[in-house]
């Protein structure tokens, strides 16, 4: 009773979703190998280097969750500056630095006789584009699970969005660079844009008209709820077809995704206990240290799926890495849920 309790707060698909990845991936992976005429066709359908099917699958990931987005929240800003500074200097300072550092580590030194040196740097990348993109709107989600201060939680994903809009290119340009990995300039900034600013601006203007004609209560309980599974839907139809271009690179490799998983997992975990400990030394309220700790655990990882097929391609080891970011996103912020729930009385304030 008490897990069913605890696990209401996210939807049937977003609850099994590492199930739906995986056959998603091996529905992909089969048409790779034997249906080859099907990616081929797809990728006949680029501009600038972006795929467009893709790209409104990625709309229809993203824009949903763009719309519980409420950027009248910052007005709240000042009301506990402290747990947002947590979330910020962990999310932009720490965790994109810590992630190049931990995958630089595991693909190029634990990893290095298995993993040849170009697809490390592959991965490498994908790793970076994960890292310089701390969660959005799932972080409501996890938020909830933990009986998180859903007034600050509004705060912290609204300004997320804002510092993602200047934070995210220079960061993944610096560690990418710094990797030698080339990266079109170009390309990096029309993705953030795309991904980004387009949907960001539709859901506000969505969420400011809709409101003004029939109110906050039919916005938030008729309206965001109608796209309820949209974004998994396109999620998962992305990851058929990045996987049936991947199709016969993950047959001659499959031990790769769990390489992929292990510098990823880590580095979760180690941002939220960075996150949620000096929340804890700063006597901050347990439903403000838990979604500060969740937001900079999860990933963007819409986002930097999106980015890595724009800039590397669907066939290359970026796109692949973020993907398993999608793999191992919810059950490992499902345990980190547990964590928070199971260690609420050491924010407790003893008489």
């Amino acid at each position: 009773m008490e897990k069913d309790k605890k696990i209401q707060g996210i939807g049937f698909f977003e609850r099994y979703l590492t199930v739906w990845v995986a056959l998603c991936m091996a529905v992909g992976i089969l048409i790779g190998v034997y249906l080859p005429g099907i990616p081929h066709f797809l990728s006949r359908f680029e501009y600038a280097n972006v795929s467009i099917p893709v790209a409104i699958l990625i709309w229809l990931m993203i824009y949903p969750m763009m719309l519980k987005v409420d950027f009248h929240s910052i007005k709240q800003v000042g009301q506990n500056p402290k747990g947002l500074i947590v979330t910020w200097v962990t999310n932009w300072l720490i965790k994109p630095f810590t992630m190049y550092g931990i995958a630089l580590f595991f693909f190029y030194v634990v990893f290095k006789g298995l993993i040849p040196s170009e697809l490390a740097k592959e991965y490498l990348a994908g790793a970076v584009l994960l890292g310089a993109a701390p969660c959005t709107a799932m972080v409501f989600v996890w938020s909830h699970l933990t009986k998180g201060n859903p007034a600050y939680t509004l705060v912290q994903v609204a300004t997320n969005d804002l510092i993602i809009l200047v934070a995210f290119v220079p960061i993944v340009a610096f560690l990418l660079g710094i990797s030698d990995i080339a990266i079109p300039w170009m390309t990096l900034f029309l993705s953030v844009v795309l991904f980004v600013v387009i949907p960001l601006t539709a859901g506000w203007l969505s969420r400011d008209v809709i409101t003004k004609k029939r109110g906050l209560d039919y916005f938030e309980k008729v309206f965001i709820p109608k796209f309820s599974n949209v974004t998994v839907s396109g999620l998962l139809m992305t990851l058929v077809i990045i996987f049936s271009f991947q199709g016969k690179t993950i047959v001659d490799n499959p031990i790769n995704i769990v390489l992929i998983a292990v510098p990823l997992v880590i580095q979760t975990f180690l941002i939220f206990f960075i996150a949620y400990f000096w929340a804890k030394a700063w006597k901050l309220p347990h439903d403000v240290a838990a979604p500060a700790g969740m937001i900079g655990a999860s990933n963007f990882f819409e986002l930097a799926v999106a980015v890595a097929i724009s800039l590397f391609g669907l066939q290359s080891g970026a796109t692949i890495a973020t993907v398993v970011g999608v793999l191992v996103e919810v059950p490992v912020m499902l345990t980190l849920v547990k964590i928070a729930n199971n260690t609420k009385s050491w924010f407790e304030i003893k008489a």
